[in-house]
């Protein structure tokens, strides 16, 4: 009795084991893994679209260059519209530019957690940082204008605290309007944080990205018509990016990695 007990022990050891392990990988895996991926992100303070390309130079380790776009708002940015003239669209009051970065920079990014069956996640933590350019073009809004009791014209205008008022705003112009007068900010920036690499295909990546940047300028940089705008913009993150992996020796195209099949 007591050894039949000890089998049946022995059984359930074994088969938790084995599936702990998750399902076998049949696909043929790469060793040397370089990576190029692109994606989108959300930020605390705006948005942006971040393209990577990663070269191994060591197991679980890799270099990477960057290149990015972002976007910025004001923590005060509230949108409102003109519920009197009932125009359509609508605008934030006090805004002054919009503004977004171009950048590139460089980085180093370590394999904490190796991904070892189908379904499984690697875990990887990342830093780095490079330059960075904004862009500031100022907005001009539809005002309206009165010329007498009953009569008013519309006139696009830059936003002016003394004396608009949100009744005075219809909507926003063109956004090409002011491109002749964007003003350009250079500056800094770090990123850090963690993804965690999630596809099933070993030659297509699938990643979520957390972590916090810091974009520093040299001048404040005039986004609502306050007192309070800022020359330093830490934030944090939450993104996805897709890729693929590609091998030095046999460089293949992302049109034949999708193609590839698992083997039976």
């Amino acid at each position: 009795m007591i050894k039949r007990f000890w089998h049946v022990i022995f059984f359930i050891a074994i088969c938790g084991s084995l599936a702990g392990q998750g399902d076998i990988d049949p696909q043929d895996r790469i060793f040397w893994r370089n990576e190029k991926s692109v994606g989108p992100a959300l930020n605390a303070d705006g948005w942006s679209l971040i393209y990577r390309d990663l070269r191994q130079f060591k197991p679980g380790q890799r270099w990477f260059l960057e290149g990015s776009v972002e976007g910025f708002k004001h923590p005060k940015e509230i949108k409102l519209s003109n519920y009197y003239f009932q125009s359509p669209g609508s605008f934030v009051f006090g805004k002054l530019n919009s503004t977004w970065t171009i950048g590139a920079g460089a980085g180093y990014q370590l394999e904490i957690f190796e991904k070892h069956d189908l379904g499984g996640v690697s875990v990887s933590w990342f830093g780095g940082g490079g330059a960075t350019l904004l862009f500031a073009k100022p907005i001009y809004y539809k005002i309206i204008v009165l010329l007498g009791d009953d009569y008013y014209t519309i006139e696009e205008q830059k936003f002016d605290l003394t004396i608009h008022q949100p009744l005075d705003i219809m909507g926003k112009a063109s956004f090409f309007k002011g491109f002749d007068e964007i003003r350009l900010y250079p500056g800094l920036y770090t990123r850090t944080g963690f993804n965690f690499e999630y596809s099933r295909n070993d030659r297509i990546t699938h990643t979520v990205e957390v972590g916090a940047s810091l974009h520093a300028f040299l001048k404040t940089i005039p986004i609502m018509a306050s007192d309070d705008n800022k020359q330093f913009f830490p934030s944090i993150f939450v993104g996805y990016r897709i890729g693929m992996i590609l091998d030095p020796v046999s460089q293949r195209g992302l049109f034949d990695l999708l193609r590839r099949q698992p083997a039976e």
